[in-house]
């Protein structure tokens, strides 16, 4: 009898809500936590690794299914459209459902996605299966975020979240190396085979290892309305532009979807402003900060996501290098925005948003800027460096100015407002990866028609792009030197003055009561 009540007492345990004073103890996270958020971050991980792992398998799918590039690109844009869309969501989700039913419901479709894309015979079938893994993951960033903003103090979030951001930044090139080397080895299909068995211990791990961190409300419900209307919105804007390479702008299949895009995107920012309970709560970006930091955040995906697609082509199809050389390229920067990530989370927890964001936005310029220049006679390794150089710029601009964004709000806003940001990035990095291919295809077209080689014509197509981006962080610079203030903006380093001003003044007030009861004893 007592070996049974003991274990439904630990059953129920496993399944109940862990509180901010259970999760961090005395300036550390207690051991439950400690597991949950390991759980949460690897599960994270996976959805960026995966996102990013198909860049080096695609010159090689697009030959095997004998289809264009644009079409092929799909593979990478759906998936962070999916996540788009995904992510407004999480505000309903972490609210509806428990953190356990949240990841063991997502992970079980990621696994699903896999296997389809594993086994699909067709093109199709294997871009629904991304589409299944885009909606496994496409909440879990924004989760993980919600937690570390649930349990940590103001005053350590940015170190926090600037740990987990080290898993975060090292995944996506970590997953084109990986998926290089595996495509060379045994064929792109066996990326999905892998992912399908990450996804299956993962669900596993969720449900042994993960605590719950919000109670669920059976009573809340979500405006599907809004959510068909963002998926008709920014799929139909998303396949227009797409649509540009095959087709002139004139054509219906490029004007048309392109304007039922626009049409659901403006219906769905009106419902939002108007419904009482939005899916997306867009008023949020009435704070300025908050604003700042989501556009900052929104233009380096767009700039980033695009230059990822761009450079394996350039190393493969105009260098002639394999698809693990490309991965290998990219490795060096995953490492270095892993650390800058770290650091930068630190940094801002001392210093404030301004001097950290200032160093990011800067490096990214430079190490944009250098790759700009690049040609059929650079060394490979000076891509490599500059690629390195622009991921240390994104490690201490990304994460830094997106918790000190968040800090900006009240925390009731938090879930609102990491559910934007997080819309905003992924938009902006599915919108931004085909809009600048097809800038550069449209770039090496004109060049060839002028009697250059392909090869040749293509590079230079390339360099154009390049320098387009280089313009897109110039502008980030002048946003963080003119509209990120570190000081009275909820940033941690004011938050953290507070602090120390509150404790002096507490220790003020227990001195004076002191002197009080000595001169009453007296």
């Amino acid at each position: 009898m007592t070996k049974k009540a003991t274990s439904v007492s630990t059953k129920s345990s496993k399944h109940a809500t862990l509180t901010s004073s259970e999760a961090y103890v005395r300036g550390k996270l207690s051991r439950p936590a400690l597991i949950s958020i390991g759980i949460l971050t690897f599960i994270t991980f996976v959805g960026n690794f995966t996102q990013l792992q198909l860049t080096s398998a695609l010159p090689t799918i697009v030959e095997e299914f004998r289809i264009d590039l644009t079409t092929g690109q799909w593979l990478t844009s759906i998936f962070q459209l999916i996540m788009g869309i995904m992510v407004p969501l999480t505000a309903f989700l972490t609210q509806r459902f428990s953190t356990r039913q949240i990841v063991i419901a997502s992970m079980g479709l990621f696994s699903a996605g896999s296997v389809l894309a594993w086994l699909g015979p067709t093109f199709p079938l294997v871009l629904a299966g991304r589409a299944l893994e885009a909606i496994g993951t496409g909440v879990m960033w924004p989760v993980l975020q919600i937690v570390i903003f649930m349990i940590f103090p103001i005053t350590r979030r940015g170190v926090a979240m600037g740990t987990v951001g080290m898993a975060m930044a090292v995944s996506p090139a970590i997953g084109p190396t990986l998926g290089g080397w595996q495509t060379d080895a045994n064929g792109w299909r066996s990326i999905f085979l892998s992912l399908a068995v990450i996804g299956v211990l993962a669900c596993v791990a969720a449900a042994v290892g993960l605590r719950n961190f919000n109670e669920s409300d059976t009573n809340v419900h979500a405006d599907f309305f809004s959510v068909a209307l963002s998926s008709f919105g920014f799929g139909g804007l998303l396949f227009g532009f797409t649509n540009i390479e095959s087709y002139p702008a004139t054509n219906p299949m490029v004007w048309v979807p392109a304007t039922i895009g626009v049409i659901g995107i403006i219906w769905f920012i009106l419902r939002q402003l108007g419904a009482a309970k939005p899916l997306l709560n867009l008023r949020v970006l009435k704070n300025v900060h908050f604003a700042t930091g989501t556009i900052t955040a929104s233009l380096s995906f767009f700039a980033f996501s695009s230059i990822m697609v761009l450079l394996p082509l350039y190393i493969q199809d105009d260098r002639g290098y394999t698809a693990t050389m490309s991965g290998i390229v990219l490795l060096p920067g995953a490492i270095g925005q892993a650390i800058a990530q770290f650091f930068g989370g630190r940094a801002l927890d001392r210093f404030g948003a301004r001097p950290v964001a200032m160093i990011g936005s800067t490096v990214l310029f430079l190490g944009t800027l250098g790759m700009s220049f690049l040609s059929l006679t650079t060394p490979i390794w000076w891509v490599s460096l500059c690629q390195f150089i622009r991921q240390i710029g994104m490690g201490f601009l990304l994460m830094p100015i997106t918790t000190w964004s968040l800090n900006c709000l009240k925390p009731e806003q938090v879930s609102d407002g990491s559910a934007v940001t997080n819309t905003a990035r992924q938009i902006a990095g599915a919108v931004g990866a085909p809009v600048l291919v097809v800038t550069m295809e449209a770039l090496t077209a004109w060049r060839k028609s002028g009697g250059f080689n392909q090869i040749d014509a293509n590079v230079w197509g390339i360099q154009w792009t390049l320098r387009l981006s280089t313009f897109i962080t110039v502008i980030m610079v002048a946003i963080v030197m003119f509209w990120v203030k570190g000081q009275g903006a909820g940033s941690a380093t004011t938050s953290l003055h507070q602090l120390h001003e509150m404790r002096r003044a507490a220790k003020r007030k227990r001195a004076q009561k002191n002197a009080d009861a000595t001169t009453i004893t007296d």
